[in-house]
């Protein structure tokens, strides 16, 4: 077994992602087309999450093994988690999957982006005894590292001291010394309610910073938002913010150098049901308006993954048109829009059985569609042919 102490040194490159396209392609019959340049780094057009599943040994290695087989088949080399998924368990599973891929030379660390999120609460799932709002208790607010009043009515944080403590304990959860990217996890629907737009603003500077000083420190890459709502929701909405005013804040935040900063990703809902990143033009960028988020992303430079391809699963049951005659399988008909949507570098799926992992991954096998081919499949999706 790996040293459950051992470190995996390193990050994305474009030396190393680029040696994982070779691999993909050469050595497990890959398209080239399959992966995206976002920064000069070559990422899969499939990205795999590791949300879902109980809080069990069982799951454990489940999870461990579907990233293992993901990133060994050519098909993946993106793997999204958080803190709080399966209270941090999932973060571990990614550090035994990376170490086994490692030591069994299938990769290196560098070929591989890792991204996880902090700010929700959560507890440590190898202390099932131990709930979460103890678990908050005892490691953050009776040190006084936090206030009660930090945490939201949805259980959210974004208090600087808590931000550090999460990056520092995904950093050792994954046994990585350097995470490739960190969202800031459903923050303004965690806060809309509770503060003004520029008491969120002026927390989310704060988060900013803490993220700038890890980057110094090169224990993260980069920074993003995962989001729910607040990029697919009308302007004017309670709920509504604007892309460009998050990288103008980030701008701010690196002071004397803000074109360098750190703030290069976002995350939002993405599906049949949830069109709105495509179809919704509610983003302003300079003087070009009515723009869609995948849009305006585009223009800011800001790179999408996107989350649910699948409606997590309640989208498998729809009548889909037949806009591809070369796809039956209803999963890859679902994820093969998504992944071809211009703009998005990779719908994040979430997979545990083997079945599941075997379905999903062969849909690397076929191209993302062209420009072309995507319009008419979309006209054909809104019934528009």
């Amino acid at each position: 077994m790996p040293n459950e102490q051992e470190l995996i040194e390193g990050f994305a490159t474009e030396k190393g992602t680029s040696r994982y396209v070779r691999y993909a392609v050469n050595e497990k019959g890959k398209p080239e087309s399959h992966f995206r340049i976002f920064d000069g780094l070559n990422l899969s057009s499939l990205g795999m999450g590791t949300y879902l599943g109980d809080v069990t040994d069982y799951e454990d290695e489940a999870i461990e093994n579907a990233i293992y087989e993901s990133i060994k088949s050519g098909a993946m080399n993106v793997i999204d988690t958080a803190i709080n998924y399966r209270a941090m368990k999932s973060e571990k599973s990614i550090g035994r999957a990376l170490l086994r891929l490692i030591r069994d030379r299938i990769i290196s660390r560098d070929q591989i982006f890792i991204s996880t999120k902090n700010g929700y609460i959560t507890n440590d799932g190898d202390f099932p005894g131990i709930g979460m709002m103890e678990y908050m208790q005892k490691m953050y607010i009776s040190p006084g590292l936090i206030s009660q009043s930090d945490i939201s009515a949805s259980y959210n944080v974004l208090n600087p001291t808590y931000i550090e403590r999460c990056i520092d304990r995904s950093l050792y959860n994954m046994k990585l010394s350097t995470i490739d990217l960190v969202y800031v996890h459903n923050s303004f629907e965690s806060w809309y309610q509770d503060v003004t737009k520029e008491e969120y603003i002026e927390m989310l500077r704060k988060v900013f910073q803490v993220y700038e000083m890890y980057r110094s420190k090169n224990k993260i890459r980069y920074y993003g938002m995962a989001t729910w709502t607040c990029f697919r929701v009308p302007y004017g909405s309670s709920e509504y913010l604007s892309l460009e005013e998050i990288v103008k804040l980030a701008q701010s935040v690196n002071e004397g150098k803000s074109n360098d900063h750190g703030f290069r990703f976002i995350q939002l809902p993405y599906n049949l049901a949830y069109s709105e990143a495509l179809l919704l033009k509610n983003q302003n960028v300079g003087d070009e308006k009515n723009l869609s988020i995948l849009e305006a992303a585009s223009k800011l430079n800001i790179g999408v993954f996107t989350s649910i391809p699948l409606f997590q699963g309640r989208l498998l049951h729809a009548n889909i048109p037949s806009y591809n005659s070369e796809l039956t399988d209803p999963v890859a008909k679902l994820v093969q829009v998504v992944r071809s949507t211009p703009s998005v570098i990779a719908p994040l799926l979430g997979q545990k059985k083997p079945e599941h992992v075997e379905q999903n991954l062969k849909i690397a096998d076929t191209p993302p569609m062209q420009v072309e081919e995507f319009r008419s499949a979309i006209k054909v999706l809104l019934g528009k042919t």
